[in-house]
């Protein structure tokens, strides 16, 4: 009888244990805050090397000044809205307040990416990042055009700020349909 009530007291002493450890587990990783420089490198190699395809995949465009204004205009249709019209947050307000931030896609966590997988990235997005799939958006030669365009971004700022957040796009100019 003994041997049972020592077994039930180890075995609620474990299972309280246990819920407590869960507890701070589950309700510590509701707190928002912004990775830091340990869990980002792990993260951003754990992309790299497994969750993110397209490895191997290689650019059929050339980088003519062509594809390239071509890709540009294609992120500003669509990419500008976290990434900025020149690909590094510039007039976005809410992208470093992410978890995880948008990053600036001059970063080298970004440019470290190969072509097809920054191809990848931007077809199947990244769940749960924020960054949305665009597969449906665009054509293939149009994502393979935007991944030159991140290739050879312009300067910090030389585009100016999102109309969308600059108070320049009014119903007279946007885009008809």
């Amino acid at each position: 009888m003994r041997k049972a009530c020592i077994y039930l007291s180890c075995s609620r002493t474990a299972f309280a244990a246990t819920i407590a450890a869960w507890a701070v587990l589950l309700l510590g990783g509701c707190e928002v805050r912004t990775p830091g420089s340990v869990e980002t490198r792990l993260m951003q190699a754990a992309k790299r090397r497994v969750t993110i395809g397209g490895r191997s995949d290689s650019n059929p465009l050339s980088a003519s000044n062509e594809n390239i204004h071509a890709g540009q205009r294609n992120f500003a249709a669509y990419c500008m809205v976290c990434h900025g019209l020149d690909g590094q947050n510039t007039g976005v307000p809410f992208a470093d307040k992410m978890a995880p931030p948008v990053p600036p896609l001059n970063s080298t966590s970004v440019q470290n990416y190969t072509d097809g997988q920054l191809h990848w990235i931007i077809q199947n997005g990244i769940f749960p990042s924020g960054m949305p799939a665009s597969r449906n958006v665009f054509r293939d030669e149009e994502i393979w055009q935007m991944v030159l365009f991140i290739r050879h971004l312009p300067p910090v700022g030389s585009l100016g700020d999102p109309p969308a957040y600059s108070g320049e796009l009014k119903p007279s100019n946007m885009p008809q349909h």
